[in-house]
């Protein structure tokens, strides 16, 4: 392989699908290098209503995204995921409105929370499966009412479980994290290339 064709410290080496429009997942595998092309197919996400503890909840939907990819993307190897963020026994999906965001955000305000991505693997030639769910713990200070004001009159919030983005303008929010960064962003990216290098979709990009 010449230099050129290594974008980063992994290469794919079969066709990679991501099974969904999360921007956040989409730069994430970018930024380790990988090959891959987009395929959201529409699927009736389960929320808190299902009564579902989180981490089972974030499997079924990532299953239920990987069996709505299977039918309608094409590729060696499909990859969806889905994300939640839990406290005190309230399973938090995205804001609706400002009202929405404003009430989430307060009620995660200055309390320790957890975000769980589950994650599913599909290697279409032989039907092989690799499943992970991550959680990370994150502390959230959102100072006073005025910075949350501010904060939920941006566009930010409203694509986001639990109302903000922690690799965005709202990382000022996360005062502590402890666990994967990555898998509160929306894809834990140390999982995610274990599981993709067990099922041969990628290599390490070494070049002479």
């Amino acid at each position: 392989m010449h230099h050129k064709e290594c974008q980063g410290p992994f290469r794919s080496v079969c066709s990679i699908v991501l099974g969904s429009g999360s921007p956040r997942r989409r730069e994430l595998l970018k930024s380790i290098g990988l090959a891959f092309s987009i395929c959201k197919a529409q699927v009736q996400e389960l929320d808190q209503s299902s009564g579902l503890p989180p981490e089972q909840l974030t499997r079924e939907n990532a299953r239920r995204k990987l069996e709505a990819s299977k039918a309608r993307c094409n590729g060696d190897v499909i990859l969806c995921a889905d994300t939640c963020v839990f406290c005190q026994g309230v399973v938090l999906g995205k804001p609706s409105s400002f009202e929405d965001a404003r009430r989430m955000l307060k009620f995660l305000d200055k309390k320790w929370h957890q975000v769980f991505t589950s994650f599913v693997l599909l290697r279409t030639s032989d039907g092989l499966i690799r499943e992970k769910t991550v959680t990370s713990r994150v502390y959230l200070d959102v100072i006073n009412d005025e910075v949350l004001h501010a904060y939920c009159s941006s566009t930010e919030p409203y694509d986001k479980a639990g109302g903000y983005a922690v690799q965005g303008s709202g990382s000022f929010l996360t005062r502590q994290i402890e666990g994967s960064y990555t898998n509160v962003v929306g894809l834990p990216i140390t999982e995610t290339v274990e599981s993709l290098l067990e099922i041969g979709a990628i290599e390490p990009c070494v070049t002479d």
